[in-house]
Protein backbone atom coordinates (compact mmCIF):
# COMPACT_ATOMS: atom_id res chain seq x y z
CA UNK A 1 0.00 0.00 0.00
CA UNK A 2 1.30 3.59 -0.05
CA UNK A 3 3.55 4.86 1.69
CA UNK A 4 1.38 8.11 2.12
CA UNK A 5 -1.37 7.10 3.95
CA UNK A 6 -2.03 7.78 7.59
CA UNK A 7 -0.77 5.60 9.67
CA UNK A 8 -3.51 3.53 12.14
CA UNK A 9 -3.36 4.75 15.95
CA UNK A 10 -1.84 1.92 17.99
CA UNK A 11 -5.32 1.64 19.62
CA UNK A 12 -6.90 1.22 16.76
CA UNK A 13 -4.42 -1.65 15.48
CA UNK A 14 -5.28 -3.58 18.91
CA UNK A 15 -9.46 -3.08 18.25
CA UNK A 16 -8.38 -4.49 14.62
CA UNK A 17 -6.88 -7.58 16.35
CA UNK A 18 -9.39 -8.40 18.85
CA UNK A 19 -12.40 -8.04 16.04
CA UNK A 20 -10.26 -10.62 13.92
CA UNK A 21 -10.11 -12.92 16.81
CA UNK A 22 -13.54 -12.94 17.81
CA UNK A 23 -15.70 -16.07 17.07
CA UNK A 24 -17.90 -15.31 14.33
CA UNK A 25 -14.62 -14.09 11.91
CA UNK A 26 -12.57 -16.82 12.42
CA UNK A 27 -14.68 -18.06 9.52
CA UNK A 28 -14.41 -16.96 5.81
CA UNK A 29 -17.65 -14.60 5.77
CA UNK A 30 -18.64 -16.07 1.96
CA UNK A 31 -17.65 -19.89 2.25
CA UNK A 32 -17.02 -20.55 5.99
CA UNK A 33 -12.94 -21.36 5.38
CA UNK A 34 -10.96 -21.12 8.65
CA UNK A 35 -8.66 -18.64 9.81
CA UNK A 36 -9.52 -16.39 7.15
CA UNK A 37 -6.52 -13.44 6.18
CA UNK A 38 -8.41 -10.81 4.44
CA UNK A 39 -10.83 -8.46 4.98
CA UNK A 40 -13.45 -6.59 2.60
CA UNK A 41 -12.68 -2.66 4.32
CA UNK A 42 -16.07 -1.26 3.02
CA UNK A 43 -18.40 -4.13 3.31
CA UNK A 44 -17.02 -4.96 6.25
CA UNK A 45 -16.36 -9.04 6.07
CA UNK A 46 -13.33 -11.11 7.17
CA UNK A 47 -12.59 -13.29 3.81
CA UNK A 48 -10.16 -16.68 3.15
CA UNK A 49 -7.67 -16.24 0.67
CA UNK A 50 -9.77 -17.94 -2.52
CA UNK A 51 -12.76 -15.62 -1.67
CA UNK A 52 -10.09 -12.83 -1.53
CA UNK A 53 -9.17 -13.27 -5.24
CA UNK A 54 -12.90 -13.26 -6.38
CA UNK A 55 -13.98 -9.94 -3.93
CA UNK A 56 -10.44 -8.11 -5.83
CA UNK A 57 -12.12 -8.97 -9.39
CA UNK A 58 -15.19 -7.02 -8.48
CA UNK A 59 -13.15 -3.90 -8.47
CA UNK A 60 -12.38 -1.60 -5.39
CA UNK A 61 -15.41 0.21 -5.71
CA UNK A 62 -17.69 -3.07 -4.50
CA UNK A 63 -14.62 -4.43 -2.54
CA UNK A 64 -11.91 -2.78 -1.31
CA UNK A 65 -9.81 -5.99 -0.45
CA UNK A 66 -6.65 -5.73 2.53
CA UNK A 67 -4.74 -8.40 4.25
CA UNK A 68 -5.09 -8.00 8.32
CA UNK A 69 -1.45 -9.24 8.69
CA UNK A 70 0.32 -7.64 5.95
CA UNK A 71 -1.62 -4.34 4.83
CA UNK A 72 -1.23 -1.03 6.36
CA UNK A 73 -4.99 -0.03 7.62
CA UNK A 74 -6.21 3.66 8.15
CA UNK A 75 -7.94 4.65 11.20
CA UNK A 76 -11.37 5.33 8.91
CA UNK A 77 -10.78 1.66 7.36
CA UNK A 78 -10.97 -0.10 10.88
CA UNK A 79 -13.26 2.12 11.99
CA UNK A 80 -15.61 1.37 9.10
CA UNK A 81 -15.13 -2.55 10.06
CA UNK A 82 -15.98 -2.21 13.79
CA UNK A 83 -19.10 -0.24 12.71
CA UNK A 84 -20.31 -3.12 10.76
CA UNK A 85 -19.43 -5.52 13.66
CA UNK A 86 -18.37 -8.49 11.98
CA UNK A 87 -19.45 -11.31 9.62
CA UNK A 88 -22.49 -12.30 11.66
CA UNK A 89 -23.68 -8.23 11.47
CA UNK A 90 -22.94 -8.28 7.59
CA UNK A 91 -24.22 -11.53 6.91
CA UNK A 92 -27.64 -10.78 8.74
CA UNK A 93 -27.70 -8.01 6.22
CA UNK A 94 -26.63 -9.40 2.72
CA UNK A 95 -27.83 -12.80 3.08
CA UNK A 96 -31.19 -11.91 4.24
CA UNK A 97 -32.64 -13.68 1.51
CA UNK A 98 -30.81 -16.64 0.48
CA UNK A 99 -33.32 -18.71 -2.21
CA UNK A 100 -33.89 -22.09 -1.23
CA UNK A 101 -31.90 -23.69 -3.59
CA UNK A 102 -29.02 -21.35 -3.90
CA UNK A 103 -26.73 -23.11 -1.74
CA UNK A 104 -23.70 -20.85 -0.34
CA UNK A 105 -20.49 -22.03 -1.06
CA UNK A 106 -17.97 -24.23 1.09
CA UNK A 107 -14.51 -23.95 1.70
CA UNK A 108 -13.87 -26.51 -1.04
CA UNK A 109 -16.22 -25.00 -3.61
CA UNK A 110 -14.78 -23.96 -6.92
CA UNK A 111 -14.02 -20.71 -8.48
CA UNK A 112 -17.35 -20.39 -10.47
CA UNK A 113 -19.23 -21.31 -7.10
CA UNK A 114 -17.49 -18.74 -5.33
CA UNK A 115 -17.85 -15.93 -8.19
CA UNK A 116 -21.54 -16.99 -9.07
CA UNK A 117 -22.46 -15.92 -4.98
CA UNK A 118 -20.39 -13.25 -4.10
CA UNK A 119 -21.47 -11.24 -7.19
CA UNK A 120 -24.69 -12.10 -6.11
CA UNK A 121 -24.63 -11.28 -2.75
CA UNK A 122 -22.17 -7.86 -3.04
CA UNK A 123 -22.38 -6.37 -6.41
CA UNK A 124 -25.97 -7.54 -7.38
CA UNK A 125 -27.53 -7.23 -4.08
CA UNK A 126 -29.88 -10.39 -4.94
CA UNK A 127 -29.95 -11.26 -0.83
CA UNK A 128 -30.75 -7.72 0.17
CA UNK A 129 -34.32 -6.98 1.71
CA UNK A 130 -35.35 -5.38 -1.34
CA UNK A 131 -36.54 -1.59 -0.22
CA UNK A 132 -32.84 -1.75 1.20
CA UNK A 133 -30.63 -2.18 -1.62
CA UNK A 134 -27.85 -0.46 -1.88
CA UNK A 135 -27.25 2.46 -4.63
CA UNK A 136 -24.79 1.53 -7.18
CA UNK A 137 -21.12 1.92 -5.77
CA UNK A 138 -19.93 3.29 -9.54
CA UNK A 139 -21.97 6.34 -8.54
CA UNK A 140 -20.42 6.48 -5.30
CA UNK A 141 -17.22 8.80 -4.24
CA UNK A 142 -14.18 6.84 -4.64
CA UNK A 143 -13.50 7.37 -0.37
CA UNK A 144 -16.74 6.43 0.59
CA UNK A 145 -16.95 3.78 2.73
CA UNK A 146 -19.38 0.65 2.69
CA UNK A 147 -19.98 1.55 6.54
CA UNK A 148 -21.93 4.72 5.22
CA UNK A 149 -24.41 1.93 3.44
CA UNK A 150 -24.60 0.31 6.44
CA UNK A 151 -26.00 3.01 7.99
CA UNK A 152 -28.70 4.26 5.42
CA UNK A 153 -29.80 0.78 6.05
CA UNK A 154 -30.33 0.83 9.65
CA UNK A 155 -31.91 3.94 9.28
CA UNK A 156 -34.33 3.29 6.14
CA UNK A 157 -37.95 2.42 7.53
CA UNK A 158 -39.01 1.72 4.39
CA UNK A 159 -40.40 -1.62 5.38
CA UNK A 160 -43.58 -2.13 3.99
CA UNK A 161 -45.54 -5.11 2.51
CA UNK A 162 -45.96 -4.41 -1.03
CA UNK A 163 -44.47 -5.45 -4.16
CA UNK A 164 -42.49 -8.10 -2.40
CA UNK A 165 -41.08 -6.52 0.32
CA UNK A 166 -41.70 -8.23 4.15
CA UNK A 167 -41.84 -5.70 7.16
CA UNK A 168 -39.91 -6.70 9.97
CA UNK A 169 -40.52 -6.30 13.63
CA UNK A 170 -37.15 -7.41 15.20
CA UNK A 171 -33.94 -9.34 15.14
CA UNK A 172 -33.65 -12.71 17.23
CA UNK A 173 -29.47 -13.88 17.81
CA UNK A 174 -29.57 -17.54 18.18
CA UNK A 175 -26.56 -18.50 20.07
CA UNK A 176 -26.46 -22.38 18.75
CA UNK A 177 -24.63 -23.49 22.11
CA UNK A 178 -24.01 -27.41 21.32
CA UNK A 179 -25.43 -30.54 20.65
CA UNK A 180 -25.58 -34.05 22.86
CA UNK A 181 -25.69 -37.72 21.78
CA UNK A 182 -26.49 -36.98 18.13
CA UNK A 183 -27.29 -39.22 15.80
CA UNK A 184 -24.83 -41.34 14.11
CA UNK A 185 -24.62 -40.50 10.01
CA UNK A 186 -21.10 -41.55 9.03
CA UNK A 187 -19.28 -45.05 9.73
CA UNK A 188 -19.00 -44.29 13.74
CA UNK A 189 -19.47 -40.42 14.03
CA UNK A 190 -21.24 -37.56 11.99
CA UNK A 191 -20.08 -33.97 10.95
CA UNK A 192 -22.83 -32.38 12.19
CA UNK A 193 -24.50 -28.84 11.42
CA UNK A 194 -27.59 -26.40 12.19
CA UNK A 195 -29.57 -24.84 9.96
CA UNK A 196 -32.28 -22.28 11.35
CA UNK A 197 -34.80 -21.10 9.03
CA UNK A 198 -37.56 -18.21 9.67
CA UNK A 199 -40.02 -16.92 7.09
CA UNK A 200 -37.11 -16.88 3.58
CA UNK A 201 -34.27 -16.34 6.01
CA UNK A 202 -31.69 -19.08 6.18
CA UNK A 203 -28.69 -19.08 8.19
CA UNK A 204 -26.10 -22.16 9.35
CA UNK A 205 -23.62 -22.73 11.77
CA UNK A 206 -20.15 -24.36 10.63
CA UNK A 207 -19.60 -27.90 10.42
CA UNK A 208 -17.88 -29.82 13.33
CA UNK A 209 -15.50 -32.46 11.80
CA UNK A 210 -16.11 -36.23 13.48
CA UNK A 211 -18.14 -35.08 16.75
CA UNK A 212 -21.23 -36.62 18.21
CA UNK A 213 -21.39 -33.89 20.83
CA UNK A 214 -20.33 -30.87 19.19
CA UNK A 215 -19.97 -27.14 20.95
CA UNK A 216 -20.59 -24.33 18.55
CA UNK A 217 -21.32 -21.36 20.70
CA UNK A 218 -21.74 -19.52 17.68
CA UNK A 219 -24.33 -17.13 16.96
CA UNK A 220 -26.57 -16.55 14.07
CA UNK A 221 -28.54 -13.59 13.26
CA UNK A 222 -32.37 -13.53 11.66
CA UNK A 223 -34.80 -10.75 10.78
CA UNK A 224 -38.57 -11.52 11.94
CA UNK A 225 -40.83 -10.96 9.75
CA UNK A 226 -44.40 -9.01 10.95
CA UNK A 227 -46.33 -12.14 10.21
CA UNK A 228 -43.81 -14.90 11.66
CA UNK A 229 -44.34 -18.44 12.37
CA UNK A 230 -42.28 -20.88 14.21
CA UNK A 231 -38.65 -21.12 13.31
CA UNK A 232 -37.20 -24.27 12.30
CA UNK A 233 -33.72 -25.78 13.08
CA UNK A 234 -32.54 -29.01 11.27
CA UNK A 235 -29.42 -30.63 11.99
CA UNK A 236 -27.29 -32.08 9.15
CA UNK A 237 -24.37 -34.21 8.38
CA UNK A 238 -22.03 -33.07 5.98
CA UNK A 239 -20.74 -35.18 2.87
CA UNK A 240 -18.34 -34.32 0.40
CA UNK A 241 -19.30 -36.40 -1.92
CA UNK A 242 -22.82 -36.64 -1.23
CA UNK A 243 -25.79 -34.95 -0.23
CA UNK A 244 -26.07 -34.03 2.97
CA UNK A 245 -28.02 -36.59 5.06
CA UNK A 246 -30.77 -35.34 7.74
CA UNK A 247 -30.36 -35.76 12.10
CA UNK A 248 -33.02 -34.40 12.96
CA UNK A 249 -35.08 -31.31 13.34
CA UNK A 250 -37.12 -29.24 15.58
CA UNK A 251 -39.67 -26.14 15.54
CA UNK A 252 -39.35 -23.42 18.00
CA UNK A 253 -42.37 -21.58 18.65
CA UNK A 254 -40.95 -18.01 19.12
CA UNK A 255 -44.29 -16.35 20.23
CA UNK A 256 -43.58 -16.48 24.02
CA UNK A 257 -39.89 -14.36 23.55
CA UNK A 258 -41.45 -11.65 21.35
CA UNK A 259 -44.79 -11.20 22.62
CA UNK A 260 -42.75 -10.75 26.02
CA UNK A 261 -39.90 -8.29 24.78
CA UNK A 262 -42.80 -6.31 22.47
CA UNK A 263 -44.51 -5.48 26.52
CA UNK A 264 -41.55 -4.34 27.84
CA UNK A 265 -40.71 -0.73 26.34
CA UNK A 266 -37.17 -0.83 27.51
CA UNK A 267 -35.52 -3.93 29.01
CA UNK A 268 -32.58 -2.04 30.08
CA UNK A 269 -34.86 -0.44 32.85
CA UNK A 270 -35.62 -3.19 34.44
CA UNK A 271 -33.85 -5.61 36.87
CA UNK A 272 -33.09 -9.08 36.25
CA UNK A 273 -36.21 -10.90 36.29
CA UNK A 274 -38.25 -13.78 34.49
CA UNK A 275 -41.05 -12.20 31.91
CA UNK A 276 -42.18 -14.86 30.41
CA UNK A 277 -42.13 -18.95 29.73
CA UNK A 278 -42.80 -21.67 26.45
CA UNK A 279 -43.99 -24.64 28.55
CA UNK A 280 -43.22 -28.32 27.47
CA UNK A 281 -46.23 -30.38 26.00
CA UNK A 282 -46.67 -33.36 23.87
CA UNK A 283 -46.40 -31.53 20.50
CA UNK A 284 -43.07 -29.79 21.04
CA UNK A 285 -39.26 -30.41 21.12
CA UNK A 286 -39.02 -29.50 24.50
CA UNK A 287 -37.13 -30.76 27.26
CA UNK A 288 -38.29 -28.95 30.17
CA UNK A 289 -40.05 -25.57 30.53
CA UNK A 290 -38.38 -22.54 28.73
CA UNK A 291 -38.15 -19.04 30.25
CA UNK A 292 -37.96 -15.70 29.33
CA UNK A 293 -36.00 -13.34 31.20
CA UNK A 294 -34.51 -10.02 31.60
CA UNK A 295 -30.70 -10.54 31.98
CA UNK A 296 -28.48 -7.12 31.82
CA UNK A 297 -30.89 -5.06 30.19
CA UNK A 298 -31.24 -8.04 27.14
CA UNK A 299 -34.56 -9.93 26.98
CA UNK A 300 -33.19 -13.95 26.55
CA UNK A 301 -34.66 -17.71 26.68
CA UNK A 302 -32.75 -20.83 26.93
CA UNK A 303 -33.88 -23.63 25.16
CA UNK A 304 -33.22 -26.92 25.15
CA UNK A 305 -34.51 -29.28 22.65
CA UNK A 306 -35.14 -33.10 21.67
CA UNK A 307 -34.33 -33.71 18.00
CA UNK A 308 -37.35 -35.08 16.05
CA UNK A 309 -38.07 -37.89 13.32
CA UNK A 310 -34.34 -39.51 14.66
CA UNK A 311 -33.03 -42.20 16.77
CA UNK A 312 -31.24 -39.65 19.49
CA UNK A 313 -29.83 -35.94 19.76
CA UNK A 314 -30.87 -32.93 21.76
CA UNK A 315 -29.72 -29.23 21.19
CA UNK A 316 -29.34 -26.48 23.35
CA UNK A 317 -29.62 -22.92 21.92
CA UNK A 318 -29.99 -19.45 23.56
CA UNK A 319 -32.51 -16.83 22.01
CA UNK A 320 -31.97 -12.80 22.24
CA UNK A 321 -34.68 -10.54 21.01
CA UNK A 322 -33.22 -6.96 19.49
CA UNK A 323 -35.07 -4.55 18.57
CA UNK A 324 -34.55 -2.26 15.48
CA UNK A 325 -33.06 0.48 16.85
CA UNK A 326 -30.47 -1.23 18.35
Amino acid sequence: MSNNRARPSLSNVRRLRELVLKNENRLCADCGAPDPKWASANIGVFLCLKCCGVHRSLGTHISKVLSVTLDEWSDDEIDAMFEVGGNTSANAIYEAYIPRGFLKPGPDSSHAERMKFIRSKYELQEFLKPSLRIVSFSKRCANDTRKNSLESIRDSDASKETAGMVEFIGLLKVKVIKGTNLAVRDMLSSDPYVVLTLGQMRAQTTVISSNLNPVWNEELMLSVPHNFKAMKMEVYDYDTFSADDIMGEAEIDIQPLIGAALAIDDPSKFADMQIGKWLKSHDNALISDSTINVVDGKIKQEISLKLQNVESGEIDLELEWMSLEQ
